[in-house]
């Protein structure tokens, strides 16, 4: 079988990734890293529908990466700004 080994490789790269987001020197880094968990989760998810031959995985890779890019920007604006309710920079208003 020819996905054993690209689930292998995903799974070791998915460990790097993880260790990496733990092991981050700073916050931007593990974001980083935590947006790589989420591609390769959707390419696991894009192995697993080929293997198995369901094509309901695909859907579910679609919504799992517009969730990790959500998540993303969530997660870079609450360490930008340390609150997601403000809109960020007020401006000054010209009365």
């Amino acid at each position: 079988m020819i996905y054993a080994p690209v689930v292998a490789a995903l799974i070791a790269t998915l460990a790097l990734l993880l260790a990496r987001a733990f092991l981050g020197p700073n916050v931007f880094d593990r974001a980083l890293a935590a947006n790589a968990v989420g591609t390769v989760a959707m390419l696991l998810l894009a192995v697993i529908e080929f293997y198995t031959g369901r094509p309901g995985f695909t859907d579910l890779a679609l919504v799992y990466g517009l969730l990790n890019i959500l998540g993303t920007v969530a997660v870079l604006k609450f360490f930008r700004v340390g609150d997601l309710g403000e809109p960020g920079e007020k401006e000054e208003e010209a009365a």
